[in-house]
């Protein structure tokens, strides 16, 4: 499945990205160190960091997209920078443990 089917799935805003990349897992954490060390590639990001920080780690470890909860929103930064290199962001209201639940019924 990828970002924009899952978008579209559960209503969620796509903010930036094409949302073409292949999910193959959903990792959720809001601590950094922990992402770039333990992320899986092509992952779906479950997280409330809407930072340029949560961008860089989104590119290095080649995540598929981010999902913003609780109804965060990425600063301007790190929306500018999220375009910049083509990293889908996606937000939504629901609580972290919400839509990992929905996600994983739909991957």
């Amino acid at each position: 499945m990828t970002g924009k089917a899952l978008s579209d799935a559960l209503d969620l805003s796509l903010l930036s990205g094409s949302g073409e990349a292949e999910i193959t897992g959903i990792y959720c954490c809001d601590l950094l160190s922990l992402v770039m060390g333990r992320a899986p590639e092509g992952c779906l990001w479950i997280t409330v960091m809407g930072n340029v920080n949560a961008v860089a780690v989104a590119s290095l470890r080649e995540i598929a997209c981010i999902l913003l909860a609780e109804g965060m929103k990425p600063d301007a930064q790190a929306l500018s920078a999220a375009r910049e290199r083509g990293i889908t962001i996606l937000c939504a209201g629901d609580p972290v443990f919400e839509l990992a639940m929905k996600a994983g019924t739909l991957l």
